[in-house]
């Protein structure tokens, strides 16, 4: 089986700028952007950051908000601020140079597909790399769902004994390749996969049983209203996201969630009551977006505001700065905030 992927892996090699390299500082970076982003979006995410940061050594010396307006847009920001710290501790106390063992494992944000698959691309060790794409390839290959533990933990070690020991990588890369392009979630092209003949799923004609389905939760909807607060000089305040919540690091407009039978404009104002400490005068609405994370979704509503009165006291921001409406792109904004731009730019 093996043989027969990575024959199909060298004639279908996907040409990405982070394979073939021999670098281990961009497999490092190419394996987080890809951890919860699709391919085609990473990608240009990937050539703008090697561009500004070529090695670990710049990604330590610069600050946290430069990088955070490199990764603006990808999501996930935990992600970022990770490179960050695991980048100062490579640089302090690795000679600046990834580890190639254990210690791998101690950096933040390196958890077990990460270090399998970094280990494995970057320094040639025979270890798996469990991810969505893989645990589904094998799940039809072995007509097994692997979901517990102890299931994950059986796939390791039966990838350990399949895998390629001298191209561990291309093994590794070459099951991604499938799962991402053959092997699908949804309508698998089973007839042009290189090893559906080892494949009792596809043999049993029940490719659609695995893996199993999970119920989807309902995603809740929140109503969230923010409030661009203009001065005399036409300046607004914008605010910065504590680093250890959701978006940290990232800036925004004040406000927050409409609490039950609140109206929009009375929750604006107890908002920014409790994080500004400053009363304020509503005045017309911007407008509506609507945004999805991955575990809720919202309707944004923006209001022109003006303080009232009152002396601003940060009660729940790192930082607050009045800008200029020409000065947005200085700063990394949730791609919410951007949407709300764009509809103030329309009007």
């Amino acid at each position: 089986m093996k043989n027969k992927l990575l024959r199909w892996y060298d004639q279908n090699n996907y040409e990405f700028p982070w394979r073939n390299c021999n670098d281990p500082y961009k497999t490092w970076i190419s394996e987080v952007m890809l951890q919860q982003t699709q391919v085609k979006t990473a990608r240009p995410y990937f050539d703008k950051w090697m561009s500004h940061f070529p090695t670990v050594i710049d990604v330590a010396n610069s600050d946290i908000d430069i990088i955070l307006k490199y990764w603006e847009g990808l999501g996930y920001y935990s992600r970022a601020h990770n490179i960050k710290k695991a980048s100062d501790i490579i640089c302090n106390t690795m000679k600046s140079k990834l580890p190639n063992d254990e210690r791998l494992k101690d950096l933040p944000g390196i958890g077990d597909y990460m270090y399998g698959a970094i280990m494995s691309i970057a320094f040639n060790r025979p270890l798996p790399a469990i991810d969505g794409n893989v645990k589904r390839v094998f799940s039809r290959l072995l007509c097994k769902n692997f979901e517990s533990t102890q299931d994950i933990r059986e796939l390791k070690e039966y990838i350990e004994s399949k895998i390629h020991n001298k191209r561990p990588g291309c093994f590794n890369q070459a099951i991604m390749d499938l799962g991402r392009e053959i092997c699908k979630p949804q309508n698998p092209v089973c007839e042009k996969c290189p090893i559906s003949k080892f494949c009792k799923a596809y043999k049993n004609n029940t490719i659609s049983t695995y893996p199993i389905k999970k119920k989807l939760k309902k995603i809740p909807l929140f109503d969230v209203v923010v409030g661009y607060i203009q001065n005399q000089q036409e300046k607004f305040i914008i605010t910065k996201r504590p680093k250890e919540k959701m978006l940290g690091g990232l800036w925004e407009l004040p406000g927050g969630k409409r609490e039950s039978g609140e109206s929009l404009k009375s929750s604006l104002m107890r908002e920014i009551k409790e994080e500004l400490s400053i009363n304020i005068k509503v005045d017309k609405k911007i407008g509506i977006i609507q945004h999805s994370y991955s575990h809720m979704k919202i309707k944004l509503h923006g209001y022109y505001c003006r303080v009232k009165s009152g002396k601003i006291k940060l009660n729940a921001s790192d930082k607050l700065e009045w800008i200029n409406f020409s000065d947005i792109n200085k700063y990394s904004f949730p791609t919410a905030s951007h949407k709300l731009f764009k509809e103030m730019e329309k009007n």
